[in-house]
């Protein structure tokens, strides 16, 4: 064997599908590593290590010099409504409205041609009067469309006489779970909770084409913000069936945890006919998404006292379903493997469903039942998450969001022990972070900014709400990596950059441990990648 032919064979490196190098690679990994380079082969990390290690062992086409900027997991919404996003990317945004006049001016300016007005994002907080409108003036703005007006929180809207004729409702019409406003025997538009599922009812659902689009639409908007998984609170078993369609065609690339809505159609497939989890390479279905209350904005969230900014000693908000609902469906889940996940703004909600959990779960567990957004929660009841291996699902910009009349609802004593993530973070070690985007915006970095500034985009209040529960920078990181992956059951494929697990990730121009605080809102996101895939450029 000549020289020469040894000499080629040791200089012949392998070939990969991927190098990334010339970054800090940041891989949130249990020992917390920082590398310099990796290789990507077939979807998934192979290789980390130094520049000259990686680069001197691997050859690729595609080979991307990332110019000293900062490599982390991809991020991981934990909790958000990724389809309804897209949807309402088409309808009128109420957001930041500072009057119902702007609201009106909004919905006279939207130009579309479709029989409903639709609208999302009023909220009565940021107006003087701080009440809930009348559908007087929609009524004569619009005689002959019906409109529906969401509220910012998704729990209550104001519908104008037109919509309220096509959904049936009347002064006389009951309802459980929900609230239909009257005053002096007339009805204001006002629908809370339940109460709006008449008008919902009332809607064309969008076809298969236009959830297409919006899905597709969703996908660019968080691949651009450097989001390669999101768990979408609550879809139905043909939204299901589309996700999957576009993922197996290829048009949809970013990861998907499907949180199944609480119907007879979901519990009569999903649980009595596959009876286990459905799960492919980017799509996992296995939790269902319960609605344990309302929201506090709306006075539709469980308070185990009175509303403190109420003359109203018997409002306490509601139970959306009864105790025995939630029991039941508990049993089944727990039977069948399948996740619970609940909506639990108020403490007497979180204290019912805790409860609930624990009845099931008996003492410390894996099966990552989770209580989703944890507002308000009884001192008291702060140990059954780690009694009962209770994971809790938080979304930071709420707490920066609500900070500044959330003290109205609930006074000084109870605020002390709302948006507590700190304490919620010491019970079990984890703690999984979300936007619950369209309600909040969708970008990941104003999660970790409110997370461990907690503050709002503003930088008030200056020295941070309720400090004492703000995250560690290394926290928040995990918290939208790492935490939430196990959220998923999925911390064996991704979350952390490791070698073996998928290449998601995403490559930002500041590194987010050290930098200013002040600097942290103006992080740009570089690169999204998704199995190895350049996804996203900027």
């Amino acid at each position: 064997i000549s020289l020469a032919f040894l000499f080629s064979n040791c200089l012949r490196k392998e070939s990969v599908d991927l190098i990334l190098h010339n970054a800090s690679i940041v891989s949130i990994d249990p020992m917390n590593n920082i590398y310099e380079a990796m290789a990507v082969h077939e979807g998934k990390i192979i290789a980390l290590g130094k520049e000259n290690q990686i680069l001197n062992k691997y050859s690729s086409s595609k080979t991307i010099d990332l110019k000293s900027n900062y490599l982390y997991p991809g991020f991981i919404d934990a909790h958000c409504h990724f389809l309804t996003y897209g949807i309402e990317e088409n309808q009128i945004n109420l957001k930041g409205c500072v009057s119902f006049n702007e609201v009106i001016k909004r919905c006279l300016d939207y130009n579309n041609n479709s029989e409903w007005i639709i609208g999302n994002g009023w909220d009565q907080n940021l107006w003087e009067s701080n009440s809930f409108p009348n559908k007087s003036m929609l009524d004569s703005l619009f005689p002959n469309n019906p409109v529906a007006l969401y509220r910012v929180d998704g729990h209550a809207l104001l519908a104008n006489q037109k919509a309220l004729n096509l959904a049936g409702i009347t002064t006389e019409t009951k309802i459980q779970g929900g609230h239909i406003e009257i005053i002096n025997n007339k009805l204001t538009g006002i629908l809370v909770d339940n109460a709006m599922n008449f008008i919902a009812s009332a809607i064309t659902e969008p076809s298969e084409n236009e959830k297409t689009r919006a899905l597709l639409l969703a996908q660019k908007n968080c691949l651009a913000h450097g989001l390669t998984t999101v768990d979408d609170a609550g879809l139905n078993k043909k939204d299901i069936f589309l996700i999957d369609k576009l993922h197996q065609s290829g048009d949809l690339k970013i990861r998907i945890y499907a949180m199944l809505s609480d119907n007879k159609e979901n519990f009569d497939y999903f649980i009595d006919s596959l009876k286990k989890p459905f799960t492919t390479e980017r799509l996992s279905v296995r939790s269902f998404k319960f609605y344990s209350d309302g929201a506090l904005g709306s006075r539709g969230a469980c308070l185990i006292k009175p509303y403190s900014d109420v003359n109203d000693s018997s409002h306490h908000g509601m139970l959306l379903n009864t105790i025995d609902h939630f029991k039941e469906s508990a049993k089944k889940l727990y039977n069948c493997d399948y996740q619970m996940c609940t909506h639990a703004i108020g403490d007497s909600a979180a204290r019912t469903i805790l409860n609930i959990y624990g009845n099931i779960l008996k003492d410390i567990n894996d099966k990552r039942w989770r209580l989703e957004h944890a507002q308000v929660i009884s001192e008291n009841d702060f140990p059954l998450f780690r009694k009962y291996s209770i994971i809790p699902s938080v979304q930071p910009t709420h707490a920066t969001s609500d900070m500044l009349w959330a003290i109205l609802r609930l006074g000084n004593k109870r605020i002390k022990n709302s948006y507590a993530y700190g304490k919620l973070l010491y019970q079990n070690g984890s703690i999984a972070l979300g936007t619950d985007f369209p309600i909040e915006n969708i970008n990941p970095i104003h999660t970790f900014y409110a997370a461990t500034a907690r503050k709002n985009l503003n930088g008030q209040p200056k020295n941070g709400f309720q400090i004492e529960n703000a995250l560690t920078r290394l926290e928040a990181l995990k918290g939208m990596t790492i935490w939430a992956a196990i959220a998923n059951f999925e911390e064996n494929v991704k979350g952390s950059i490791e070698i073996g697990k998928a290449a998601d990730m995403v490559v930002l121009d500041k590194d987010l441990i050290s930098i200013e605080e002040d600097e942290i809102l103006e992080t740009k996101v570089l690169y999204t990648f998704v199995s190895g895939e350049q996804v996203y450029k900027n």
